[in-house]
């Protein structure tokens, strides 16, 4: 069977749900739900609320004219930590939290930065995960470099409400235009200024020279800098440079340059910001205000978060018997409690079959007593039947018996069986402000289970059998508060299926970053194992130092004293009984020290539902606090109902379903469907000794920082950017890296019930980084190879075209002149091509310039998408000028500009 991917994944962002749980809602022209966190690191200080504040109100304002008076901010919460003073005006949250906020307010890692940006790396149109401001850019005035604050916020907002990207491009600043002039990567064309090169300020002056052509590229060199003219008339673009005072708008189809070598450009298709704006689902429905006055102003709630407050309600029914579902079960709970849930919060815990238990009130959990009363409650029998309403209303009941309130508590709901009375709580359920994680086990758990996680801002895991999956879910419900520095790491998750009498050897790498709270977790489905473990110093552990329960949950547990020894811990299992059986091994730990982050993994999906045949993606980030971590080796497990599972390596190369080379989010197409229902993901993150690396370089989809302007034939400088450090940090020192997350549930339907059905063929993905230039009289070009069906396997052939304009291949890419690829033999996806030829039917001299697209065409004769268009200058350096004039005197006789530098 064969689709077409443009069809495909037009439709994807219409029929799929988006994944992140943003309580963001746009009623009568108006949102409501934004949530603003603060990050518990920040310092209190009652001038970053009032600074929050007028951020909005002119954010608001000027979003409400940006969109042609259709929509604006309505209510916003401002989410203060607990480690701020309580006051009488601060409320309390319900589903609000760190994690799941819109925006949020943090320092960044390393101290690297104050640009406000957004995390935004999905396709165009889709909603980005949150905006960074640092505190910094809230406190000081951002005037000179970044504009308003309020317009600034706009320009976040479009990134992560619309998806759409900004219009510069700080990597290739500069480009040829059709007219064959040189011109500034941004949109409009109609904002104006010049090009030079900003040299050394010393005593608030600085030198300036013109720029000089680049001899390979052709374009301006490297430390060329535009620098825009103070007063402008252009209104647009928001996505450009926000700062000016007449800039008012996005770019239009009128306004918009579809040359420009920028992201918005690569990824939505050289559409316009506002047409990508108009085709929200935020626009379908919503029209100008007809009322001539402006909208109310926005109205505020402050909320404090509220000490964490967790109940298990765990299912102990009949069918939990099946396939040791009840010791699993025990075996992850009993992980969660002792490993997992932080020092400091209140735990209960609930047991239902056909009506509920309390088996616990909340419990403060301060030390081991504290979590054996809890974990020696644990059912060890099964029977009955299911009743998840009576479950999740004696899980409130444990709540507010405490005297706590429900609103900002979660609960920890795990289930195997079916209730077709589940939906009569829902209401109740919303009504709370509990926050509901659901656990599905087994194919036959409640099909309603993601609902109640979706609308309560909730986690939802499926676990087919797999012997480590409950306890990565259980691992991957930490707190929501932002202090990383208290939350479980899961640095390993493996399961052995290991015949009688033999050994199984491994080892686990604890890197510098991580190594507090650290324990080692031995699971077994026949007998205890014996078992060796020795840390990178060569101390040795043996089977009678791991702790067993007496639960008799077949587990067994080492809390290693102190702190970890960084580097490759060694241990072997020893399957004692004549029979094979099923041994896991789970190391859990936290940050190593209180001032160094740890590197950590998250996973999800690009959405909750799929329809056959249309595409997911898988994303993966690595990160310590906000910088990305590159040179992982990350891999996806994608398990569906039937206990089918596939691999896929994901990839942070920019190509195909990732948005941005080397930004830390490693990505890739999933299509291989494998029948309908539920299917869970999990990821596994590793690097070898010396390979991770943090990544320097600021975010993209951020405020623009401006060098300068240019006022009355005088360039008023800012202070120059802080230059980023050439050397590489390796996180964790140098060490082994590794990291295992639950990428939680998703849903597949529409799949042909016929197993024998072909798997959906799809074209080669878009080639998005092709790249030219010229060596002598001959074109270099270079991409990364697509693939044959998506971004796997070999392509056929290439169809490569050249012409000397950028719209003969843009808007007649069939027409333009065809190069001859004939010896060219496409590569594995994912591999650099690289193909040099003589362009024999054209003449070449100084100034000569072409461009160049792509397509790729797979096995069954299905062509990719026309490629970005690549640009290639001809380009000879004129002579050097008599050395007798210096290069000062030349830029002042060219430019005749006085230089400043703005102080602020």
């Amino acid at each position: 069977m064969v689709f077409s991917l443009y069809i495909v994944l037009c439709l994807a962002p219409q029929l799929l749900l988006g994944v992140k749980s943003s309580m963001v809602t746009l009623s009568d022209n108006g949102y409501d739900g934004i949530v603003i966190a603060i990050n518990p690191s920040v310092p209190e200080d009652e001038k970053l609320i009032q600074n929050i504040k007028e951020m909005v109100l002119d954010a608001s304002t000027y979003l409400f004219n940006a969109t042609k008076r259709r929509v604006y901010f309505r209510n916003v919460s401002i989410l203060i930590p607990m480690t701020w003073k309580s006051k009488p005006e601060y409320l309390m949250p319900k589903q609000e939290s760190y994690e799941q906020a819109d925006v949020v307010v943090a320092e960044p890692y390393l101290k690297f930065g104050d640009d406000p940006y957004t995390l935004q790396y999905g396709q165009c149109g889709q909603k980005g995960q949150y905006i960074h401001l640092t505190p910094k850019f809230l406190l000081t005035d951002p005037l000179p470099i970044y504009g308003p604050r309020g317009k600034v916020f706009v320009h976040e907002w479009a990134h992560l409400r619309w998806g759409v990207f900004d219009e510069y491009n700080t990597d290739q600043p500069f480009y040829v235009s059709r007219r064959n002039t040189m011109e500034a990567t941004r949109c409009s064309t109609n904002i104006t200024g010049i090009h030079v090169v900003l040299k050394a300020c010393q005593r608030g002056t600085c030198d300036i020279r013109p720029c000089e052509r680049d001899p390979h590229s052709g374009l301006y060199e490297a430390k060329c800098t535009f620098i825009p003219e103070k007063s402008q008339t252009a209104k647009e673009s928001i996505m450009f440079m926000q700062n000016f005072k007449s800039v008012a708008e996005f770019c239009t189809a009128e306004t918009h340059n579809t040359e420009a070598p920028n992201l918005h450009n690569k990824m939505c298709h050289s559409r316009s910001t506002w047409d990508i704006i108009m085709a929200s689902d935020d626009f379908q429905n919503v029209s100008p205000m007809a009322d001539a006055r402006p909208p109310a102003p926005t109205t505020f709630s402050l909320l404090r978060s509220k000490q964490r407050t967790v109940c298990l309600v765990l299912d102990k029914s009949g069918s939990m018997d099946t396939d040791d579902r009840l010791i699993l079960m025990n075996q992850a709970a009993e992980l969660y409690l002792i490993q997992i849930i932080e020092k400091g919060s209140l735990v209960g815990m609930v047991t239902f079959d056909a009506a509920a238990k309390i088996q616990n009130n909340l419990t403060l959990i301060t030390g081991d007593n504290a979590y054996q009363s809890i974990t020696e409650n644990l059912p060890e029998r099964a029977g009955g039947g299911t009743s998840i309403c009576d479950g999740l209303k004696a899980g409130f009941r444990v709540i507010t018996g405490s005297h706590q309130s429900t609103s900002g508590s979660e609960i920890i709901l795990l289930t195997d069986g079916e209730d077709t009375t589940m939906g009569l709580c829902f209401e109740e359920v919303k009504q709370s402000g509990a926050i509901i994680h659901t656990i599905a086990l087994g194919p036959s758990a409640a099909k309603e289970l993601e609902t109640l996680a979706q609308m309560t801002g909730g986690y939802s895991f499926y676990i087919h059998k797999d012997t480590t999956g409950l306890i990565d879910a259980f691992s991957r419900i930490s707190s929501r508060s932002g202090s990383i520095l208290h939350q479980a790491v899961q640095v390993e998750s493996k399961a052995f299926n290991i015949s009688g009498s033999k050994w199984m050897n491994g080892t686990v790498p604890v890197d510098s970053t991580i190594g507090n709270d650290t324990f080692f977790v031995v699971t077994w489905t026949i007998q205890k194992p014996e078992i060796f473990l020795q840390d990178p110093k060569g101390k040795k552990y043996k089977t009678s130092d791991f702790k067993e329960d007496k639960l008799n949950i077949r587990s067994t547990r080492l809390r290693i004293p102190g702190i970890a020894e960084s580097g490759t811990w060694i241990y072997s299992l020893l399957n004692n009984h004549i029979n094979s059986q099923l041994l896991t091994v789970t190391v859990t730990t936290r940050a190593r020290s209180p001032t160094t982050l740890p590197v950590i993994a998250t996973a999800h999906m690009s959405q909750n539902t799929a329809h056959y045949p249309s595409l997911a993606i898988v994303y993966a980030r690595v990160s310590q606090g906000f910088l990305p971590v590159l040179g992982i080796n990350v891999t996806a497990i994608i398990e569906n109902e039937n206990g089918h599972k596939v691999k896929l390596d994901l990839w942070d190369n920019g190509a195909g379903a990732d948005t941005v080379k080397n930004d830390g989010i490693y990505s890739r197409y999933f299509k291989d469907y494998h029948g309908n229902g539920r299917y869970s993901l999990k990821v596994r993150a590793h690097a070898r000794k010396n390979t991770a690396r943090l990544h320097l370089k600021q975010h993209h989809n951020k405020a623009m920082y401006i060098p300068g302007y240019v006022e009355n034939g005088t360039i008023v400088a800012n202070p120059f950017k802080p230059e980023v450090a050439h050397n590489v940090l390796h996180p964790g020192e140098g060490g082994d890296v590794n990291r295992v997350v639950s990428g939680g549930a998703f849903i597949v339907s529409g799949v042909p019930a016929n197993s024998a059905a072909p798997a959906p063929v799809f074209p080669p993905i878009k080639i998005t980084d092709l790249e030219a230039k010229f060596k002598g009289d001959r074109i270099h070009l270079s991409w990364t190879a697509p693939g044959n069906n998506l971004d796997e396997g070999k392509g056929n052939r290439y169809v490569l075209r050249i012409s000397k304009h950028f719209q003969d291949l843009q808007a007649g890419f069939d027409k333009a002149a065809l190069v001859n690829t004939s010896s060219l033999t496409p590569k594995e996806a994912g591999s650099e091509e690289v193909f040099e030829f003589k362009p024999e039917c054209f003449t070449i001299e100084n100034g000569t310039k072409f461009h160049f697209a792509i397509k790729a065409i797979n096995d069954a004769n299905l062509t990719s998408e026309i490629s970005n268009i690549a640009q290639a200058t001809k380009f000879t350096p004129p002579r050097k000028p008599n050395l007798g004039t210096s290069a000062a005197a030349m830029g002042v006789a060219v430019w005749g500009l006085a230089v400043f530098v703005s102080l602020f």
